[in-house]
């Protein structure tokens, strides 16, 4: 199979910034640039993280590394209960739809990546209305956000949608979050974007208590409710993980914080190593388990066989494809795109 080699040393800057300008990822990869700048991370001393539950993953070295699939989920492109049901019929094991809610037609924030905003950040569909379609036509297939802009949402909706997809689908949801990017969206949503990580680290706990108790509450900055009764309570326990991809040392540090899985694309590494073994030392310092955070990354372009086979061997538990790909929302590439890798997953199972 041809595809994309890496070397696993330093990425070089002009690669990442070019691979940025046809990226399919809504909030994820912009959202790294951008979280390089965040100036209200308040650290581990200040996380009032008492009663947060944790996850404890069981590791995946007797099961070998996982293929996810990305998707930007355009009303333009593949159905997403058509992709999903492809997906699991090939052995993937997750699903990962991207969220925009809406983009400003103004544009005063510039795109990231450089030029013009591709069409595809307007064109997203819902991604748990859409998760909910694939849920009905699998059986065991993850249903991922990637990822949820959970700065620009209501917690308690967006806790009853995410327990609500987690009991109909029998417990397969994966809640992958981010900071974002886009100044103005945030503030037709009310959010601060100078504020966005606490606002985020304050929603994503008021979630988790609305989750794993009877009777939640929260009081904070921008998080505020009395005792509540929500229901349903997800199937997964405590709670379906909350997964990011930050890598800065303040992201890996908000990871540790309040997530329970790490997924961030791979072009933003400059050393493997280094950065995986920074979040481990973190979470060591913390006291969290050594299997409470799942390390899973996103892969851009057309990797190779050596390149998935070296993420294996760093420990990585899942890799998602899709992201970075030529034509990403062309509905006729999508299926040979799945083809090409789907021979690849015994080999790494």
């Amino acid at each position: 199979m041809v595809g994309r080699s890496m070397s696993f040393g330093i990425v070089p800057h002009f690669s990442f910034c070019s691979a940025l300008s046809q990226s399919p990822l809504g909030g994820i990869v912009p959202g790294i640039l951008m979280s390089r700048t965040a100036e209200d991370y308040r650290g581990p001393e200040r996380a009032n993280l008492v009663g947060v539950q944790t996850i404890t993953h069981t590791r995946n070295a007797e099961r070998g590394m996982k293929l996810g699939y990305f998707d930007f989920n355009t009303d333009y492109s593949i159905r997403p209960d058509d992709l999903a049901r492809a997906c699991e019929e090939r052995g993937y094991d997750s699903l990962w739809l991207g969220e925009h809610i809406h983009i400003p037609a103004g544009r005063r924030t510039p795109y990231p990546a450089g030029g013009e905003l591709p069409k595809q950040y307007w064109h997203m569909r819902d991604p748990f209305i859409s998760l909910m379609a694939a849920a009905g036509v699998t059986q065991n297939l993850k249903l991922a956000t990637g990822i949820c802009l959970l700065v620009e949402r209501d917690p308690i909706t967006t806790a009853k949608e995410v327990a609500t997809l987690d009991t109909l689908s029998n417990g397969r949801v994966l809640f992958g979050v981010g900071g974002g990017w886009n100044v103005e969206e945030m503030e037709n949503h009310g959010a601060p974007f100078q504020r966005r990580w606490k606002v985020l680290r304050e929603r994503v706990l008021a979630m988790k208590r609305i989750w794993t108790e009877d009777e939640p509450s929260f009081e904070g900055e921008f998080v505020n409710f009395e005792p509540i009764w929500s229901y349903p309570k997800p199937i997964q326990k405590p709670h379906p993980p909350v997964i990011m991809g930050s890598v800065t040392p303040q992201g890996l540090q908000r990871i540790v914080d309040y997530c329970d899985g790490w997924c961030p694309v791979d072009i933003a590494i400059q050393d493997f190593s280094s950065t995986i073994g920074e979040l481990h030392a973190r979470r060591e310092k913390a006291g969290r388990d050594p299997h409470s955070i799942a390390l899973s990354i996103f892969a851009w372009g057309d990797p190779d066989e050596s390149v998935l086979s070296r993420y294996q061997a760093l420990g990585i538990e899942r890799v998602v494809l899709g992201a970075g790909r030529t034509n990403a929302d062309v509905p006729e590439h999508v299926l040979p795109f799945l083809d090409r890798y789907a021979s690849l997953i015994p080999k790494l199972a």
